[in-house]
């Protein structure tokens, strides 16, 4: 028995080796045009990895969408853009049936949804009834048009980018909907340095064509079998009640009117595995948890009216109630 599993453990590392290649490439690539960034690109795998969509925020012109392109080109999967705005209808985002003349039929054209990966441009500035076209295909990776089912593909991933600062024209997301990203990641302005070398980067190169130089390092094949690896990732009953604690405790918490849901739960669960795993660890760890709890609770809890007005910050909420739960050993 100790055989074997010394010999699972060996096939195990063998295949986080191989894991660890598959990012070093991929960084590679991106790394060619994005300076900084590196929790933000670690998270985007990280949700490639589990199959979990990603919504990125910030103010404009910090590469929220160069980030979602340069991803899909460094993979060998099929991608499209979808530019959210206010006269959007559903059926431009999931596809029509049309009646064909030549057959006396009916043909289902599929939308721009139909991809591996897909980028949703400003997705706040779709009002409710487009953003309701989402629910299904994000969650269930299929969908639903006069009766009929159509399921996508694999992978299916949503990377969504939104302006926090722009109001005028905007939506409020659902919550529901919001509850379907596995992380939403705050992007921030780059420093003094990494300001310097964007400059120097692009200094001869004002169109940018350094991008087309990124190359699709990694297939679906290759996602796949990533994926299946992360689920191999052992996780202690400690640390999975540790999880339940920190997401009981939003429940409970008097800052908070809304707490996350059991979704979420799953979300930082299977996050943490995925970041161990790219960290080259067959095991989660405490320090994995508290990596993905802030990008995976911020956009599922509702401050109170008190702390909003106090000014209080999502993120610090969640830091005070993780600091309130004991860390395993």
């Amino acid at each position: 028995m100790e055989e074997q599993s010394t010999s699972f453990e060996n096939a195990l590392q063998g295949e986080l080796n191989n894991l660890n290649q598959h990012l070093i490439k991929i960084k590679s690539e991106i790394g060619k045009i994005i300076v900084g960034q590196e929790k933000t690109i670690d998270l985007m795998l990280a949700g490639l990895f589990v199959g979990g969509h990603v919504l990125l925020e910030g103010v404009p012109g910090i590469a929220k969408t160069l980030s979602a392109k340069l991803l899909a080109k460094s993979l060998s999967a099929d991608f499209s853009r979808i530019q959210f705005t206010p006269d959007l209808m559903p059926t431009d985002v999931t596809g029509t049936t049309v009646f064909n003349v030549k057959t006396s039929d009916f043909t289902f054209n599929k939308g721009p949804i139909f991809s591996n990966l897909v980028l949703i441009d400003e997705i706040n500035r779709a009002p409710a009834k487009t953003q309701s076209s989402l629910f299904e295909v994000m969650e269930e990776r299929q969908v639903t048009i006069d009766g009929n089912t159509y399921p996508l593909e694999f992978p299916f991933l949503v990377i969504a980018t939104q302006n926090p600062i722009e109001q005028e024209g905007t939506y409020r997301l659902p919550e529901a909907q919001l509850d379907r990203f596995l992380f939403r990641i705050k992007l921030k302005y780059p420093s003094l340095e990494q300001e310097i070398e964007i400059l120097k980067k692009f200094k001869n190169d004002f169109q940018m064509k350094a991008i087309n130089s990124v190359e699709a390092v990694m297939n679906k094949i290759d996602l796949k079998h990533c994926q299946e690896l992360i689920e191999k990732i052992h996780i202690k009953d400690e640390i999975i009640i540790y999880i339940a604690k920190l997401v009981q405790a939003t429940r409970n918490s008097g800052d908070l009117t809304l707490g996350a849901s059991p979704r979420a739960s799953l979300a930082i669960m299977r996050s943490a595995k995925a970041i161990a795993a790219m960290k080259g660890r067959e095991f989660v760890t405490p320090d994995d948890v508290k990596y993905v709890v802030g990008p995976v609770l911020n956009h599922r809890i509702i401050l109170t009216a008190e702390r909003e007005m106090e000014g209080a910050e999502v993120e610090s909420v969640i830091q005070e109630i993780a600091e309130q739960i004991e860390i395993p050993r």
